[in-house]
């Protein structure tokens, strides 16, 4: 199954049922020439050709084999499709998926989710994890939770929150660095690094400096998460985002030791659904509930 070129099978399977490539390609929202590639894509992976050329030149004729597996595609296809729309009637009206990223999951989300369910007892609140927003109208979920500068093409991004980042380490690792309390002491002291861009050292230089602190060395992590966790353990200083980092503050894990000095993010995260698609009703309450919790009074130093 691992090797079954699935969306090659669908665009042969929609070509053959409407008898051409401009209609299977209408019908999936992609160019004439995806369609020609997935074509060829199957023909390589058969080994045998499906189509032939007409009389005309767009005539397009399917051989018998061919039309025996346009057949059998399509059959699979109906099916899997009566499956879907028979699992997604079967949804509660009160189950509601955000999709976010790991590290926002863990340390914001997730520990609300118990009052958010106080609050709506009837409610199921499920989270997909996923970095990306590739193609918006497949997004797995109610809505979506993302950090960055949007806005991006093809969803519609309403403002959720803003942040701020400063340095964080350890209590071990500052006062095994000399206690450091001003940034310029940043050049000696071993920086982690989050991969995001919008969390980066070069941010915090432009802002606070000092002008000549080496941000390309020291460690990378893939999540803000694994970063404070790395921090946490004494491996070097991390800058940190205020609304993440609120739980090891709390309690001692991680100290500031530059005290309120920070870079402030404005807008950082963003309420996200697709363009031209109808939000349901208990996803905007849950929305609603969100926007409230992010200006409720917390730890943070962000109100």
């Amino acid at each position: 199954m691992n090797t079954l070129p699935l969306n090659a099978l669908r665009a042969f399977a929609l070509t053959v049922h409407h008898g051409g490539v401009r209609a299977a390609a209408r019908e999936l929202e992609v160019s004439h020439s995806a369609i020609s590639r997935h074509l060829a894509e199957l023909e390589r992976w058969l080994g045998i050709p499906v189509t032939e050329r007409g009389e005309g030149q767009r005539d397009l004729a399917v051989t018998a084999q061919g039309a025996k597996l346009a057949a059998a595609t399509l059959e699979a296809l109906r099916a899997i499709d009566h499956a879907a729309d028979a699992v997604r009637e079967q949804r509660s009206p009160y189950a509601v998926t955000i999709s976010t990223t790991p590290s926002f999951a863990a340390r914001w989300l997730l520990p609300r989710l118990p009052a958010l369910e106080r609050a709506y007892p009837r409610f199921e609140v499920s989270l997909v994890i996923d970095q990306r927003l590739d193609d918006p109208r497949a997004m797995p979920c109610d809505f979506a939770i993302r950090t960055g500068a949007g806005p991006w093409a093809g969803v519609v991004a309403q403002p959720l929150m803003r942040d701020a980042l400063y340095p964080v380490m350890s209590p071990s690792f500052w006062e095994a660095s000399g206690k450091p309390k001003h940034p310029d002491q940043l050049r000696r002291l071993r920086l982690l690094h989050d991969r995001d861009a919008s969390a980066s050292w070069q941010l915090w230089r432009q802002t606070h400096g000092p002008a000549d602190l080496d941000v390309r060395s020291g460690p990378r992590f893939a999540s803000t998460d694994l970063i404070l966790r790395a921090a946490a353990q004494g491996m070097g200083v991390a800058l940190a985002r205020d609304r993440l980092v609120q739980d090891d503050l709390a309690s001692g894990a991680l100290i500031q030791p530059f005290g309120d000095l920070s870079v402030e993010l404005d807008t950082a995260y963003w309420l996200v659904t697709p363009e031209h698609v109808a939000v349901r009703e208990s996803a905007k309450t849950v929305m609603r509930w969100l926007r409230r919790e992010a200006e409720a009074p917390t730890g943070s130093r962000l109100r």
